[in-house]
């Protein structure tokens, strides 16, 4: 489809052509020769009230050159047709076409003069190339050619013109052949006051000529090359069947333009029906989405909330409507929080992260929330968008899994993979610091009998008593571990001498041996440790696992219900 421009693009604008109403006809149809225009306005007291146009100079009578001397304001048409500057050109070539006028006033949103459209600018610049090579000029000749003998004066040619509303007229100069008259022509003998003279001897002559079968656009070229304004068209023959000019290029063009203008509307049609459906599309989307959706407009005030979102942070849309996502502030992100959020915003568009809401009810709960700025044609933010899924209970779920993977599932403790991981860091810590960091494994004794003679679950609470009366006995730093069973880990990092360990392992001892009440009952069982030092015993996590293992079965072996140290040298207990 050809592109649809307004006429604007291709009017005469600038300084129009004006004069005023008492301006003679002799001196207006100077100005516009000086200026090769076809057309003058008439204005007066800075308003248009008409305008003299070239073929209105073939209603001057020719034979009385005082003709000349009347005033434009006699002759000039009234009132003067005008269309608005943002009409396209195919529009303008239908209103040329309906009202038979060759030039309309153009004029701007507050109805003033702003220039001046003819058939040939149209003709020039409609676009129209595809159009004319396809058609032939044969096509586009108005009729049998308008022809006068040569001997007729200037008087009985502007008559003739006038009459038959032609713009050009082909002469019959004798043996000089044929030549051709136009209204151009007839302006031009005005402005010169030319008298009544043979048309034999103003007749532009050789006449140029076009043949009937070559393409419109062949004869368009020709009228370009040698700055004229019509062609006589002759057929294989020799003979002219007819004259064109630009206007005549035009007939058929409005055609063009309202099938495009069909065209166009089709399209438009379905784009229509297209972007509905797809509307609807999106609104169901919206509507079914489990993710909360909420749109601000620039100002970050609530625009739309989608039902979702109603379910969950509990507020309707009435709620919240009108209103900024404020109403949702937990309170517990700070003002920095916000301000890179927003920062983020500004530079990239976006912002996406996890974020502490409050619901209706009160309900602190953890969102993943995505912000997207939505911005207009000229890249200014117009809304924003914000997509957001509760994700608390996805982080319950993570911390549950974190908890089974670093922690033992009975006593909450670390479990022997967390345990590795912090004692690989205490051996560091203390190989860059010269410090002292002790393992000890520790054992209950005959733990087994209490679970075969009563039962797991005694056995169970009887672990989870032991692991409360350890962590009593620890410090904050310290690491007490479970490794399964009644098998127990004790880190004790930055330790100022081996007495202090002992002392804590003498004190570990005590607490073990005393009674446990469970179910009504009294069970009095004891404990075995053994006790690895770094780096004395060993520089890695494994070698200080070992000996202190190998120490506290030396412990049992002695008697249990006691600690040995593991001696690198003899790898004895000491």
């Amino acid at each position: 489809m050809r592109r649809l421009l307004p006429i604007s693009r291709i009017m005469h604008s600038g300084m129009l052509l004006q004069c005023a109403p008492e301006t003679s006809v002799a001196e207006a149809a100077a100005r516009m020769a000086e200026h090769s225009v076809s057309s003058i306005l008439v204005t007066e007291n800075g308003e248009v009230v008409g305008i003299w146009t070239e073929h209105d100079a073939l209603a001057v009578d020719f034979s009385n050159t005082d003709e000349f001397q009347r005033s434009v304001r006699s002759v000039m048409s009234s009132p003067v047709l005008s269309l608005p500057c943002s009409m396209d050109i195919g529009e303008a070539a239908i209103r040329f076409r309906d009202t038979g006028k060759r030039h309309f006033l153009v004029v701007d949103e507050h109805n003033a003069p702003v220039g001046l459209l003819s058939q040939t600018d149209l003709a020039l610049n409609q676009g129209l190339e595809p159009y004319l090579r396809l058609r032939e000029v044969r096509s586009a000749i108005p009729g049998p050619p308008l022809v006068a003998d040569g001997n007729l004066p200037l008087s009985d040619i502007a008559a003739l013109m006038h009459r038959h509303n032609a713009d050009a007229l082909v002469v019959r100069c004798g043996q000089d052949g044929l030549g051709i008259l136009t209204e151009r022509d007839m302006v031009r003998f005005i402005a010169r006051s030319t008298a009544n003279t043979l048309a034999r001897d103003l007749a532009t002559r050789p006449l140029m000529t076009v043949n009937e079968c070559e393409p419109l656009i062949r004869a368009r070229d020709l009228l370009l090359d040698h700055r004229i304004r019509h062609l006589a068209v002759v057929n294989t023959s020799g003979e002219v069947t007819g004259v064109i000019g630009y206007h005549d290029m035009l007939a058929g063009a409005e055609q063009m333009y309202l099938n495009d203008l069909r065209e166009a509307l089709e399209q438009r049609d379905e784009a229509l029906a297209q972007s509905r459906r797809t509307l609807q599309l999106a609104e169901r989307v919206i509507e079914s989405s489990f993710e909360g959706i909420m749109v601000t407009d620039h100002n970050v005030t609530i625009e739309f909330v989608n039902p979702a979102f109603t379910y969950l942070t509990g507020y309707t849309s009435e709620e919240v409507i009108g209103k900024t996502p404020e109403i949702l502030s937990s309170g517990r992100h700070d003002s920095d929080f916000y301000q890179r959020m927003w920062q983020s915003l500004v530079n990239h568009g976006y912002w996406r992260g996890e974020i502490w809401n409050r619901r209706k009810t009160g309900e602190l709960y953890l969102e993943l929330l995505t912000i997207t700025a939505i911005k207009d044609d000229e890249n200014n933010t117009t809304h924003y968008a914000g997509l957001f899924t509760d994700i608390t209970q996805n982080k319950k779920n993570e911390e549950q899994i974190r908890q089974l993977a670093y922690y033992d599932a009975l006593t909450g403790i670390p479990n022997r993979r967390l345990l590795e991981d912090r004692l690989e860091h205490a051996i560091r810590h203390a190989h860059r610091k010269t410090l002292l960091l002790a393992v000890m494994f520790m054992d209950l004794d005959h733990f087994k009998q209490v679970n075969d003679t009563l039962g797991h679950a005694t056995g169970d609470e009887l672990l989870l008593q032991f692991t409360a009366r350890v962590q009593e006995c620890l410090r904050e730093d310290d690491t007490l571990a479970r490794l399964g069973g009644d098998e127990f880990i004790i880190l004790l990092p930055e330790m100022e001498s081996p007495d202090d360990v002992l002392r804590i392992a003498d004190r570990l001892i005590a607490i073990s041996r005393e009674p446990y009440r469970i179910g009504g009952e009294s069970i009095q069982i004891g404990s075995s440790i053994g006790i690895s030092l770094y780096p004395e015993d060993g520089a890695t996590a494994d070698t200080l696992l070992q000996a202190a293992d190998a120490a506290m079965y030396r412990a049992k072996r002695d008697g249990r219900n006691l600690f040995r140290l593991f001696n690198q040298e003899t790898k004895t207990s000491a």
